[in-house]
């Protein structure tokens, strides 16, 4: 038998999509503040948020006689007509939020409109109005909302530990307190504060207060704009990075959101900046038009789908290179107060700025594809202006020219000069091969013109049976066991219809570069020293190695003078 299910049953069921957990109701009544026009938010939680969660602004109230209906599914301020979805500007717009909340909780809620004399306080348990009186309250909407899931005790079994819910909530306020820097936050849990922002809109004041151990120095702003898509906010210098992606925190037109579409354009900009597993810390702000874009595509609203993902993709890629393209290119040492002495050590050493060597990652196409080494954005001194000094610890060789102080790591000066060099046998219209003593065989059913595109980038392989290839060349630039894993590599990705790209190319570059150069401890000759900085400065690009370490750290004479207070 059909039948219209009892509103209280269909409100529970409404409430469990847009109510997973304490971090879904303080979600939706902190975006619900920020559309009242309030200029002043605090949040109040106490065990995660399980049984005590207040959320009080000083916007623009509810009409007194709109209290009750706030309440009721799908009531909103914020849409009239579908037309509207398509130029959302609020947060909040789907008018569930309330409804939800109330179905499984006991809400109080007192609310002032500003030319008001008296609040109304609404007291709502398990969607039952149970009771509405004239109160005196200051201008603006608290809701406290106590004993979530008290009837749905089989929601609570799926909540995480009181710390692990409050981590939640801390996560989303300090995002949120990012991207509404003209608004005063503050969070308080247990009793405790956790954070307050002062509102004043210092992005990046707001950065250091909410992530007090955050080392902010290493921040460099972002802005670029490209057909109307704006990227703003802050990233770090490869100096400062993490293991995980937990400081990489996105937001569209506001909104806090997950993106796979910008954390790819973030990774394309920070291409040979960073080791392998470590990620930057981002504050990226991404404003679009509206009607570019969907938020509607999941309740907690934290999914957003672009019309043009490459576009996307593209702008937030160019934003970060000229983010990482400093007018000074060259890491600084900025030592310590409490230490004026200089030390090897990297702990001793903030690297202030560290130009940045793009690596364009393009398609792989079935024909000789080119590897692009970006040219510095400006080049801060002249290599025939240097006058070197000698070696330390074997490793580091120092120079000096009229202004300053420089200490150049010799090897990762030479992984730099094999790097350029092994592209530009990549690049060359004449692969240079090399014949090997024992031919490798490779086992593919593969059709298609795969092999040419192998044979483009300097391997020798012919049919050799039925799905089996044999390899007698390989490319310089290769040793044979990179040359066997590369070609397995390469099937393996066309195998299972991925992409493949430049990037497993330059792989196998960086790691030939590094067995070939010069290591720490190398004792070099005065010869082999002076044609090491010869090599380095034809290079396109000699301010990095290719795995983003610097190749030299400079310091000025006023940072030295620094050092012995003379300044």
């Amino acid at each position: 038998m059909i039948k219209v299910l009892d509103k209280i049953v269909s409100d529970k069921i409404a409430a469990g999509e847009v109510v997973e957990r304490p971090l879904s109701v303080v979600k939706e009544l902190i975006e619900n503040a920020i559309d009242s026009g309030a200029d002043q938010i605090v949040c109040e939680i106490k065990n995660g948020g399980k049984t005590y969660i207040r959320v009080t602004d000083n916007g623009c109230g509810i009409p007194k006689d709109e209290v009750e209906t706030a309440f009721l599914r799908h009531a909103t301020s914020k849409i009239s007509q579908v037309s509207d979805l398509n130029s959302l500007l609020t947060l909040g717009f789907r008018g569930e939020a309330l409804a939800s909340i109330a179905a499984v909780s006991r809400v109080q809620l007192v609310t002032k409109e500003r030319n008001e004399r008296t609040s109304t306080e609404l007291i709502i348990h398990g969607s039952n109005v149970v009771s509405k009186k004239d109160i005196g309250s200051p201008d603006g909407t608290t809701i406290i909302v106590s004993d979530l899931f008290y009837n749905t005790p089989a929601r609570l079994k799926f909540l995480k530990s009181d710390g692990a819910e409050t981590t939640q909530i801390i996560d989303f306020m300090s995002q949120i307190a990012l991207a509404y820097i003209d608004i005063k936050f503050r969070l308080i849990s247990n009793d405790r504060t956790i954070f307050s922002t002062n509102g004043k809109g210092d992005r990046l004041n707001a950065i250091a207060e909410i992530y007090q151990g955050l080392d902010t120095k290493n921040l460099v702003p972002v802005s670029y704009e490209m057909d109307k898509v704006r990227v703003s906010g802050y990233t770090s210098t490869p100096a400062m990075s993490r293991p995980t992606r937990n400081l990489e925190v996105f937001f569209v037109n506001g909104r806090v959101v997950e993106s796979k579409v910008i954390e790819r354009g973030l990774n394309l900009g920070y291409m040979q900046r960073l080791f392998e597993g470590r990620y930057p810390v981002s504050f990226l702000f991404i404003n679009a038009e509206p009607d570019s874009l969907d938020v509607n595509i999941h309740p907690n609203k934290r999914q957003v789908r672009f019309n043009d993902d490459n576009l996307i993709v593209k702008t937030v890629e160019i934003a970060i290179t000229e983010a990482l393209r400093t007018k000074e290119s060259v890491v600084r040492f900025d030592m310590p107060k409490a230490a004026p002495r200089i030390e090897p050590e990297v702990k001793q050493i903030d690297i202030k700025e560290l130009l940045s060597t793009e690596v364009k990652e393009e398609p792989f196409v079935y024909e000789s594809d080119q590897i692009e080494i970006a040219r510095p954005f400006t080049r801060p001194f002249d290599f025939d202006d240097l006058t070197f000094l000698g070696t330390i610890f074997n490793t580091y060789i120092l120079a000096q020219d009229e202004d300053a102080f420089y200490m150049f790591d010799q090897h990762a000066c030479h992984e730099r000069i094999n790097y350029e060099k092994f592209i530009g046998l990549y690049n060359s219209s004449e692969k240079n091969t090399q014949p090997i003593m024992f031919p490798f065989m490779v086992n593919t059913n593969l059709t298609g013109n795969w092999m040419d595109v192998l044979r483009d980038m300097g391997f020798k392989i012919d049919e050799f049976g039925q799905d089996t290839y044999r390899v007698t060349e390989i490319p310089t630039f290769m040793t044979l066991s990179e040359a066997e894993n590369f070609v397995i590599d390469f099937l393996d990705n066309l195998k299972d219809n991925k992409v493949l790209n430049n990037k497993v190319v330059i792989d196998k570059l960086i790691m030939k570069s590094c067995k070939d150069s010069v290591k720490a401890n190398d004792k070099l000759t005065v010869e082999e020293i002076s044609s090491l900085m010869e090599s380095l400065k034809q290079c396109i690009n000699p301010f990095s190695c290719p795995h983003g370490r610097p190749t030299f750290v400079k310091m000025t004479k006023y940072d030295i003078e620094k050092i012995f207070k003379r300044v």
